[in-house]
């Protein structure tokens, strides 16, 4: 369980010297670029304007700049609640990043046999790191969490949705718990098909080891989530009939 933590001047200093003494949050520049180009969507999707960030060339600077940021970030002096923050908004800021270099796709997948997650790179305290490291060998393994999966994005429709603000070691309990409140609740979370039986995302599949290793223990977790009147539909059809994931670009519309 992640628990929320107050992060001091002292901390959030020792996170990057040269970037936190011109800037009293590390995170300022990705929050700033959230609150602008993400915008939600009446369907419950939040979107990206990846078309608007590639041509601002000032914006697209900041997030480089930010992604930068974190090649001398010293991990070490930070609690535990603030390195998963940080690497949680370093994985969508280079998701970002490689989507406007790309941009106009369809897909993140548009050109890759399976995808580029082990291709794309950054520069973490020292280390170059992918986007499938950081997830992977980092967030899933020194994190006995399963509310991990909300907290990245794959730049994709079926994916939980990308916040349009950066996550902070002060709110992040409550943020994640937000987010996976968020998704459940969302039909490309879990649904109730007509014939019975439910349709969850393929999430739950490839991940399923993070969420109870079987079936049940999937259940169990989208019941820990579900609104009152979703809870009872899935306890009423609690065999998961079929898995669904949608990777097309959760680009504005």
């Amino acid at each position: 369980m992640i628990r929320s933590a107050l992060t001091s001047a002292i901390a959030l200093g020792a996170l990057s010297g040269g970037a936190l003494a011109e800037e009293t949050d590390f995170h300022a520049r990705w929050d700033a670029l959230l609150s602008t180009y993400v915008v939600e969507s009446a369907d419950g999707v939040n979107r990206f304007d990846y078309g608007g960030l590639k041509d601002n060339a000032e914006d697209a600077a900041s997030l480089a700049a930010y992604i930068e940021s974190y090649a001398d970030a010293d991990f070490d002096s930070l609690t535990k609640d603030q390195q998963f923050a940080a690497y949680a908004n370093a994985y969508n800021a280079l998701t970002i990043q490689h989507m406007i270099e790309r941009y106009p796709v369809k897909s993140i997948r548009t050109g890759y046999i399976v995808g580029p997650w082990k291709r794309v790179k950054m520069v973490i305290d020292g280390r170059e790191l992918s986007l499938d490291a950081i997830e992977h060998d980092i967030l899933r393994e020194d994190w006995d969490e399963p509310r991990v999966h909300y907290a990245v994005n794959c730049a994709s429709i079926g994916c939980p949705n990308l916040q349009d603000r950066a996550w902070r070691a002060e709110t992040l309990d409550e943020d994640l718990t937000s987010a996976a409140i968020e998704y459940v609740n969302h039909p490309r979370g879990v649904s109730v098909r007509a014939r019975g039986g439910l349709q969850v995302s393929t999430i739950y599949k490839w991940f399923r080891d993070d969420f109870g290793g079987n079936e049940q223990g999937v259940i169990d977790h989208l019941l820990q989530y579900a609104e009152p009147e979703l809870a009872e539909q899935i306890r009423a059809n609690a065999d998961i009939k079929k898995h669904d994931y949608d990777w097309a670009l959760n680009d504005v519309e």
